[in-house]
C-alpha cells in the first residue's frame, strides 16, 4: 500500500513536471476493471466529464464533482486510494497560508492541490521565481517541507 502510494504521489510531481504518466483511455469504460467502475460509480454518482488512465497497477479518474476538478486514484481491486483536487491558496489552513507569506513571499505559485488518502490530508505547492522551481509538501496543516526541486525549462 505504502508503494503504491508512493507511486500515486510520484506520478503526481511527474504530471507537475510536465510528464504525464499511463495510458489515458478516454470515454473507454470497457477497459476499465469492472469493479473499479462499480466502485467509482457508487462513490461519485454525479461526476461528469470522467476521463479514464490505466497506468500498471491503478487506475486514474479524472473528472468534474461539484463543480472541482478531481482525480481519483484506484488499486485493481477497486479500492479507492487517494483523491486530488487542485486548490486556490484561499483554500489552504490559515497556517500554511502564513507560512508561506513569512517564508516564501519573492517566489509565485504555479501549482497547488490536495492529496487525500487513509493516512490524512497533504498539500503539493509548486514555487517559482526567476531562477528556481520546487516543490514543498506539508501534511500537518502548519508548515512546509521542500520536497522536490524542480528543473526549469
Amino acid at each position: 500500500m505504502i508503494l503504491s502510494l508512493a507511486l500515486i504521489i510520484c506520478s503526481l510531481v511527474a504530471v507537475l513536471a510536465g510528464n504525464t504518466p499511463g495510458t489515458p483511455v478516454t470515454n473507454v469504460t470497457e477497459e476499465v476493471n469492472a469493479k473499479v467502475l462499480g466502485a467509482f460509480k457508487k462513490e461519485f454518482t454525479s461526476a461528469r466529464e470522467i476521463t479514464w488512465t490505466i497506468a500498471g497497477n491503478y487506475y486514474q479518474a479524472s473528472f468534474v464533482y461539484n463543480e472541482q476538478h478531481v482525480a481519483a486514484y484506484y488499486s485493481i481491486e477497486g479500492e479507492l486510494m487517494a483523491l486530488t483536487r487542485y486548490i486556490s491558496p484561499a483554500d489552504l489552513p490559515l497556517a500554511l497560508q502564513s507560512n508561506l507569506r513569512k517564508n516564501y513571499a519573492d517566489y509565485w505559485i504555479s501549482d497547488l492541490f490536495e492529496v487525500a488518502n487513509e493516512e490524512g490530508t497533504a498539500y503539493y505547492i509548486t514555487l517559482e521565481d526567476a531562477e528556481v522551481k520546487m516543490v514543498l509538501k506539508a501534511t500537518d496543516g502548519r508548515s512546509w517541507k521542500h520536497f522536490k526541486n524542480v528543473n526549469k525549462a
